[in-house]
């Protein structure tokens, strides 16, 4: 496969999905393989590699899906801090050829923001089950 996020985009059957909501320009999904419980990312659905290449739409689509998601997570798991992120360029230790936000909560008596956007710790959480609770909160919310 190309490109795994657009695998997600068109619901391939051979690729993990764990969309939580998805509007006309933008998909908000849990992270495969999250740091903390609550790590999402938000995608483009339209394929691009470059920040520069998103469109104002797309940027503000992805705006205010971070906004509803943070207000989400704040309000039903009581999170009080986050990192927000993009890791762009093959640099940056991003993965995955798709610009992509990452929301990651923060709890207490945790690592700091370099140690998780330097990959270096995997929290075991599973995502499929955190899909279901925070598909559930959108509806809600």
């Amino acid at each position: 496969m190309d490109c795994i996020l657009c695998g997600v985009r068109d619901k391939d059957p051979l690729v993990p999905n764990l969309t939580i909501h998805e509007s006309e320009l933008s998909i908000v999904s849990v992270n495969l393989f999250p740091y903390n419980p609550g790590h999402i990312i938000i995608f483009p659905k339209r394929h691009i590699i470059a920040y520069e290449e998103l469109t104002k739409e797309e940027a503000e689509d992805i705006h205010l899906l971070t906004q509803k998601t943070l207000s989400i997570l704040k309000q039903k798991w009581a999170v009080q801090g986050f990192n927000l992120g993009y890791n762009l360029g093959k640099n940056s230790g991003g993965s995955i050829p798709h610009i992509h936000q990452h929301i990651v909560p923060r709890f207490p008596n945790e690592a700091g923001f370099l140690d998780v956007f330097a990959n270096t710790r995997v929290v075991i959480y599973e995502p499929f089950g955190m899909q279901e609770q925070l598909k559930q909160f959108w509806k809600e919310f």
